[in-house]
């Protein structure tokens, strides 16, 4: 068994994961506290990845993208950047796929948050930046954790964008996900079973243990 698709899956994992903890954090923040008239429009848009088919999204990341296109030539002129057919466009298409089960938990953190306390640090003369990252960042590891893992275990299972996106290029876009379907249509299942029991081993074990840290169980079993 090849063991490449399986390392290129869990960099990308990775990456994703810590880039749109990066950009949940502030997204989630806005939208839980605002008030704006386009609120409804840009949580339709980051919702929009859970119900739309990911062949979809991969057909217009490809066509924006596309060295032919005025955005993706500009990039690749002025910049070397190349997102189609490049670990970069597995990046770009992971964080947009992934993003609602990044921003969601958190954003459901922050909505829960007792307000009383971020009145409190207002009137203690805290700014804003500050109460977030002292007040309200603590006070939602849960919801951090859960939007983390989730991300994480969405990112290893995808197949249509990445594959729209990046294609089957081996050592540089073939993830786990694209190897199990060309066993498959090779028949090796053996191979694909492989790939396919490692995969599910690593995503149980990781949502069974925000599951058991969210809920408290460590600490009745300590008791």
């Amino acid at each position: 068994m090849d063991w490449q698709p399986l390392l290129l899956t869990f960099k990308l994992a990775l990456v994703t994961t810590l880039l749109l903890l990066i950009i949940a954090i502030p997204l989630a923040y806005w939208l839980a506290y605002t008030k704006s008239r386009f609120k409804p429009i840009l949580e339709t848009l980051v919702s929009m990845p859970l119900v739309l088919p990911p062949t979809v999204l991969g057909f217009y990341l490809l066509v924006t993208f596309s060295p032919s296109s005025v955005l993706g030539g500009w990039l690749n002129n002025y910049f070397g950047i190349q997102f189609i057919f490049s670990f970069h466009g597995l990046v770009l298409a992971s964080i947009i796929y992934s993003l609602p089960f990044m921003v969601h938990p958190i954003q459901a953190g922050f909505a829960n948050i007792n307000t009383t306390m971020i009145e409190a640090s207002y009137v203690l003369g805290k700014s804003k930046i500050t109460t977030l990252f002292k007040i309200l960042i603590p006070n939602i590891k849960p919801s951090l954790l859960t939007g983390v893992v989730l991300a994480f275990a969405h990112t290893i299972g995808e197949f249509g964008v990445v594959l729209m996106i990046g294609g089957n290029i081996p050592g540089k876009t073939k993830v786990a996900s694209i190897a199990i379907y060309d066993e498959v249509e090779a028949l090796n299942y053996d191979t694909a079973n492989s790939y396919s029991l490692i995969l599910f081993a690593i995503t149980f074990s990781i949502l069974l243990v925000v599951y058991i840290v969210n809920g408290g169980y460590l600490k009745r079993f300590w008791k």
